[in-house]
């Protein structure tokens, strides 16, 4: 299976820039994953589609303001670094522009001095490990110094930090927000859960893999990157008794997605554990844990179009974003939703 089946046409006009002011009055495409059927709804509307007894899984990561500008201290030459990944006490992986600047020993120092990154390694693609060096409490210190690491694609400032985050966020680590969750305002879960659906929250550190393009032509050569995740024992309860009651398990997006059937594959029930996940769903690959997604619209030939293809059909996910593209939906992490039922 080529990279090029996954691939659609994207004005580039059709990428959101900006968060719209009310999170849940987005539009939400609802697509049959059965018949291929197409409605046009707003987000608020995603409680109609919500029965007494699912369960909504969320991932309540919390992004870090991980994005750093700096000067590297023998040249004051402009360095920028994204931290990724806390690997062993005050040691992160991260990603560096321009990373031939970068050497083992170089220091970038960050505010005046508060924060300073010694290069410890170097690897492929722009990623360094560095020392952080600092006195206090890191996480202050990145809210006075970082900002949100926004992707590529969006080119406006965001004047309001808090809306690259979910209204739920809670567990410090990510890269990158769980993008799907942007949407959810605090009294539509609150609606939600008068309802009778329970909600629960799981932990999936949004990593590097966001960042990185598929650059294999054949699927089965890519590589996904590993990310954190962690499923409490109350939450794998919940799971276990949605299962048994016949009622749906529906993921918030697909890191929410990857956690769940990751601990599907490894026990083939839920369980309160936590790990490292590098599953990559393709199609061919059998869902066991969801029965239905909310999710955004992804980027062309990426590995979540992929993922979003092997739930609803490789034809039916592309004929439903050609009609969200002929409806000027609004495209990636701030845009639109679509909820594969």
């Amino acid at each position: 299976m080529k990279v090029s089946d996954f691939d659609y046409y994207l004005p580039e006009e059709l990428i959101a820039q900006t968060p719209l002011e009310k999170r849940d009055t987005s539009r939400l495409l609802v697509l049959d994953k059965e018949t291929g059927n197409v409605e046009h709804k707003h987000f608020y509307d995603i409680i109609d589609y919500l029965e007494k007894g699912d369960t909504l899984v969320l991932n309540d990561t919390k992004v870090l303001p991980a994005r750093l500008i700096g000067t590297k201290e023998e040249t004051n030459a402009a360095i920028e670094i994204l931290l990724l990944k806390n690997i062993k006490d005050d040691e992160w992986e991260c990603l560096v522009k321009p990373a031939r600047r970068i050497k083992i020993g170089t220091v970038v120092s960050f505010g005046n001095g508060e924060l300073k990154a010694e290069c410890t390694k170097i690897f492929d693609e722009g990623i360094r490990h560095f020392k952080l060096i600092y006195k206090g409490i890191l996480l202050e210190i990145l809210e006075k110094l970082g900002t949100m690491p926004l992707p590529p694609y969006i080119h406006e400032q965001l004047k309001d930090q808090n809306r690259y985050q979910t209204v739920y966020a809670k567990e410090v680590g990510s890269a990158a927000a769980p993008t799907a969750g942007l949407h959810f305002t605090k009294e539509l879960l609150d609606k939600i859960e008068k309802k009778g659906i329970n909600i629960a929250y799981i932990t999936l550190h949004v990593g590097l893999g966001t960042f990185r393009p598929v650059s294999v032509e054949n699927i089965e050569d890519h590589e996904m990157h590993s990310e954190f995740y962690t499923m409490s024992k109350e939450v794998a309860k919940t799971l276990n008794e949605t299962r048994k009651n016949g009622k749906r398990i529906i993921s918030v997006g697909t890191t929410s997605t990857r956690t769940i059937e990751t601990i599907m594959n490894l026990y083939n029930e839920f369980k309160p554990c936590s790990g490292w996940t590098n599953i990559f769903i393709y199609p061919g690959y059998k869902f066991k844990g969801i029965d239905a997604l909310i999710t955004n619209f992804h980027l062309p030939k990426s590995t979540l179009v992929m993922l979003v293809s092997t739930l609803a059909g490789r034809e039916n996910i592309l004929n439903a974003y050609k009609i969200a593209v002929d409806e000027k939906y609004r495209f990636f992490s701030f845009g639109d939703a679509m909820f594969i039922k």
